[in-house]
């Protein structure tokens, strides 16, 4: 077995020290971004303040772009692409750095809100894959936006605060759970279960103000529902309609936090993929003036096919490259075409740890340890490599010169044992250029949790990483 040390064991007290830094910014990003919106407001936030110009901004003024300059796109609010100008021509190709910023959660219904036994609820809908009983007796927070006929946008983001009220998933006790717990566990909740708790005081009658909600309630006799429409009025200006058009996620409320005595590592949630993607960031904004021009690019709905226009089988990071090398002077279809050909990628997925409390489900020489660094993937995929991408030995060779080159700590894994299961990336989606792509990431357990663990070492070196595959590759 080929042995790989950890990386803690090279660090100076000056790297630990780095390390820990690094890992501190991922953990509060990490606190404050629970959806794709929110990651996309925040890092282009960071980007504009990093130098980088907006695309939307370049093209109306039709300006140029030249070699050293930095652009970003966003595209619906939940996709962001960055470029850094090359001084090599756009047709030898890009390096480019993709991940996802999308995470599993549960999703309000467009009619959520009802009454039963005088509780209010919301009925949800669970986006990606996700062991529905980890969702139960959790606090839980509500994040997301609506919008209004009138074009108005109205922001949602309740639960984070010490002062907020958290919403839940109420479980059956054990006193009565005989039968529950003769279940699978597939079945023991069912998706139509996770219905959230929010409210259960009634509408008052003397509430002179709320005359006409309390008529509604009485015609309805549902007082709770009705004074929970009348909370939402008053602190959001949102009625029940208004949810046809919105977008609101449930998420665990609380913080990432540091996990283990020595605080070697962070439980938080959406660690799948942004664990990845904020250090694919981070090392943009390292990259200066490179030779060939980099590209991170961060998507939406890998969690469920990476479909939409805002997932990763749209066109939108194919149209937005053209658009740059239109800024830059050099646009036409046949050299776009080997700009993407010729282009060099990494898809920034997490990947599984090695868990001692259940070894049973992969292969010890060919697992992701958490301390060990980068992980690459050649190849994902199940039932014999079924979705994947599956990197050439000549671009997996070249990998390991960069990482090797730069003293980068790196380790290879497959995603379990062959019959065990198996997952999926942007990979072959970028694949589909014909451009060489390899999957690469961070070692993650209870992916797919409510609440997921990292270790701080893995988060750095995936940065150092990246910054020498775009310097690099």
């Amino acid at each position: 077995m080929m042995e790989r040390k950890s990386a803690w064991e090279k660090y100076s007290e000056e790297d630990v020290r780095r390390v820990f830094d690094f890992a501190e910014e991922y953990r509060v990003f990490l606190s404050a971004c629970k959806t794709e919106r929110e990651c996309v407001s925040e890092l282009k936030a960071r980007a504009k303040a990093a130098g980088f110009r907006d695309m939307e901004e370049v093209i109306r003024e039709g300006a140029a772009l030249k070699p050293g300059d930095r652009v970003f796109a966003d595209n619906q609010g939940k996709n962001l692409a960055l470029f850094v100008i090359g001084s090599r021509p756009f047709e030898e190709g890009m390096n480019i750095l993709g991940a996802h910023i999308d995470s599993p959660r549960l999703d309000l219904k467009q009619n959520p809100l009802y009454e039963d036994t005088e509780l209010v609820l919301l009925d949800t809908h669970y986006y990606g894959g996700v062991k529905k009983y980890q969702w139960v007796t959790l606090p839980l927070a509500l994040h997301g936006v609506v919008a209004k006929k009138d074009g108005t946008v109205v922001q949602i983001h309740v639960g984070e605060k010490p002062e907020d009220p958290v919403f839940g998933i109420s479980d059956l006790l054990i006193h009565l759970s005989g039968t529950q717990m003769e279940k699978k566990a597939s079945k023991v909740i069912e998706g139509e279960d996770l219905n959230v708790l929010a409210g259960s005081i009634p509408l008052r009658n003397s509430a002179k103000d709320d005359e006409q909600a309390d008529a509604q309630a009485k015609e309805e006799k549902k007082k709770v529902r009705a004074n929970i429409l009348r909370i939402l009025k008053e602190q959001y200006d949102i009625e029940e309609e208004d949810f046809l058009s919105a977008e609101l996620e449930v998420v665990p409320a609380g913080t990432a936090r540091d996990y283990g005595f020595d605080r070697s590592m962070i439980m938080g949630y959406g660690h799948d993929d942004r664990v990845c993607a904020y250090p694919s960031f981070a090392a943009m904004l390292e990259t200066e003036t490179p030779e060939r021009t980099c590209a991170c690019l961060l998507v939406d709905k890998e969690e469920i096919g990476s479909v939409g226009a805002t997932g990763m089988q749209s066109r939108f990071f194919e149209n937005i490259t053209a658009e740059v090398m239109r800024a830059r002077g050099v646009y036409d279809e046949l050299r776009l075409r080997r700009t993407l050909q010729n282009s060099r990628a990494l898809s920034s997925d997490v990947s599984a740890a090695y868990d001692p409390n259940y070894p049973s489900v992969m292969e010890k020489n060919n697992a992701a340890y958490f301390g060990k660094g980068l992980v690459f993937n050649k190849y994902t995929g199940a039932r014999g490599k079924s979705g994947s991408n599956d990197a050439g030995a000549e671009y997996v060779a070249r990998i390991r010169r960069i990482m090797d080159d730069g003293n980068v700590s790196f380790q290879t894994a497959e995603l379990g044992k062959v019959d065990a299961g198996g997952g999926g990336t942007i990979a072959y989606i970028l694949g589909n250029y014909n451009m060489q792509v390899i999957d690469s990431g961070v070692a993650v357990l209870n992916m797919h949790a409510p609440w997921e663990i990292i270790s701080k070492a893995d988060l750095y070196e995936a940065k150092r990483g990246y910054e020498e595959f775009l310097k690099d590759a």
